[in-house]
């Protein structure tokens, strides 16, 4: 007699492996292979994006000085080289104010090499957003801070000419991206491609100036 459902072959004794996680060269885009996934933070969801940059003046003008585009969501890494190109265009600022996630031992030393000072935020700076309704985030432990650039840019930032400095960071570049997104509207990137977007970043950053300037100008 045929016996109908029955299963051939023995029970395997272990689970099959999970499939090995394709290499990130092997992730591509179809629609634009230049940019990445990114997300804001753990609370955000993922999307195919680029990472935008901007050195904005802090003497009270927030005039955008420079500006740079990456496609990776960490800005530590091109921290050094979006400051040193302003050599060829504006000039090398005396000192340059950063959060902490441009915080890098390696950048802050080739920025203190061409003279350039640095204050960079070496610890979360603001842990619950008060505009955030969400519970906060369970606490976690203080970072031990070990690294000899690391205590020192915390002594730095522990003076009271630290201080001062470094709260000028917050009220110059936080409004700048505030005004490009709801004021004039721009909230995503129409071109394709590292070079395209990149210049659609700086037109961008030059209609602001613009915008700027004829504030000032009234004022």
């Amino acid at each position: 007699p045929r016996s109908f459902g029955s299963r051939r072959g023995c029970r395997p004794k272990s689970p099959p492996d999970d499939p090995p996680a394709p290499a990130p060269e092997r992730q591509s885009n179809l629609t634009d292979p230049d940019s990445a996934l990114m997300r804001r933070s753990d609370a955000h969801e993922y999307r195919q994006a680029y990472n935008p940059q901007a050195v904005v003046s802090a003497d009270g003008t927030q005039l955008i000085l420079a500006t740079n585009l990456v496609a990776t969501p960490a800005d530590a890494p091109s921290f050094a080289a979006t400051i040193l190109a302003m050599e060829s265009t504006c000039g090398l600022p005396g000192c340059v104010l950063a959060d902490t996630g441009y915080a890098s031992g390696d950048a802050v030393a080739k920025l203190q090499e061409r003279g350039v000072a640095a204050l960079v935020a070496i610890g979360r700076t603001q842990p619950h957003r008060p505009y955030d309704f969400r519970p906060p985030p369970d606490p976690k432990p203080a970072r031990q801070i070990n690294e000899p650039w690391r205590i020192a840019m915390k002594d730095k930032l522990d003076t009271e000419d630290g201080k001062a400095r470094y709260a000028k960071r917050q009220q110059s570049v936080e409004p700048v991206f505030g005004i490009i997104k709801s004021a004039m509207g721009f909230n995503r990137f129409r071109l394709r491609g590292l070079h395209n977007v990149a210049a659609e970043w700086m037109l961008t950053a030059l209609a602001y100036n613009c915008r700027r300037l004829h504030r000032l100008m009234a004022a």
